[in-house]
């Protein structure tokens, strides 16, 4: 007989899931009060469905202490809000002058973090998370950044000792959701062939894929991959959308800092603000209606610094893009032209 099919578990999703990096002083130092008066203003312009996107990793565990401080000072009731918890990195003693996980990335922090992903590694990390959270239990939960696990590996034989490690951390999840203590198992990375490579051995509910299906990188077998899980009924998440906020005029591409030798990169983003000014278009708007139309994307997550962006970001789930502004993207090479095949929408 076949293999029964597992039917992932649904989440109805809204189009914005809010990404919680900055709440873990991503590049910048955010005061409690604007982090508290950021959330505040996701819950006062979100309609339906309120999912905050969090991690171990995200300031060694601030994100989710400052997330938790807020939501508490606001009043909100565990059951109404949904928090994911992408789990692998837990939070340690900071023995060295700044973080030594991503060395330059994160602000003033008072901890560091180590991956641990294992069996163990990953309930020790759900526990520890629950702890910061402080009565907000997540009811998302992944493995995070298993693509950087493996990529530790320095032989075949490494890297399926790595991988093994990473199907146990699996299988502690499954275990937290048949004792339903967590709803719905996804996973979180950059490269998304892992992603792939874990999606062939575990029943996911939902993946997120980060850095790589944007309006300026979307690879034909990607896309395919995508069409697959949306046929399964997996959910997407497409995240960092705009490569650490370089296309919407940051200094960093993918969490790296750009120097003025890319000037291909820059050309790109050059003619892309040019073109999103002829259509009285913002690049971020672009940017996000692009990601939400790959095939299988339900939500895109977004963060800002500045809470007067939230209810803009939650806006450009609804921004509508001319026809001929995707027509010209194509006829200057800047899209390809087979992504439209994937979606519902005619180029």
């Amino acid at each position: 007989m076949p293999d029964k099919i597992v039917k992932p578990f649904f989440i109805d999703m809204p189009p914005i899931v809010f990404g919680t990096s900055v709440l873990g002083n991503l590049f910048v130092v955010l005061s409690d009060e604007i982090k508290q008066e950021i959330v505040r203003e996701c819950i006062r312009h979100t309609k339906g469905k309120l999912i905050f996107d969090s991690a171990g990793k995200y300031g060694a565990g601030l994100a989710l202490e400052s997330l938790s401080k807020s939501l508490k000072a606001l009043n909100v009731d565990p059951n109404d809000v949904i928090i994911s918890n992408k789990l692998a990195w837990i939070r340690s003693e900071l023995k060295t002058p700044e973080p030594t996980f991503e060395p330059g990335v994160w602000r003033n922090l008072q901890y560091d973090a180590v991956q641990k992903i294992s069996y163990d590694g990953i309930i020790e990390c759900f526990e520890q998370g629950n702890e910061l959270l402080n009565g907000y239990i997540p009811a998302m939960v992944s493995v995070h950044d298993p693509d950087e696990y493996l990529d530790k590996a320095q032989s075949p034989e490494e890297d399926k000792k790595l991988y093994h490690d990473i199907l146990d951390a699996y299988r502690a999840l499954e275990v937290l959701k048949r004792e339903g203590k967590v709803k719905a198992i996804g996973v979180g990375a950059k490269n998304w062939k892992s992603i792939e490579r874990i999606a062939n051995d575990v029943d996911l509910d939902w993946v997120m894929i980060a850095n790589s299906m944007t309006i300026k990188s979307h690879p034909k077998p990607l896309l395919d991959f995508m069409k697959k899980l949306e046929h399964k009924g997996v959910q997407i998440i497409n995240a960092a959308v705009f490569h650490s906020g370089y296309l919407v005029g940051g200094d960093y591409f993918d969490y790296k800092l750009v120097t003025p030798e890319n000037k291909v990169l820059a050309q790109w983003r050059e003619d892309f603000f040019k073109l999103c000014a002829d259509f009285n278009i913002k690049p971020a708007e672009a940017c996000v209606q692009f990601a939400l139309m790959a095939p299988g994307v339900k939500s895109v997550t977004l963060s800002t610094t500045d809470p007067k962006q939230v209810k803009d970001n939650i806006a450009m789930a609804e921004a509508e893009i001319p026809q001929k502004f995707w027509d010209l993207l194509i006829a200057r090479g800047m899209i390809d032209e087979s992504f439209f095949d994937y979606t519902n929408t005619n180029a």
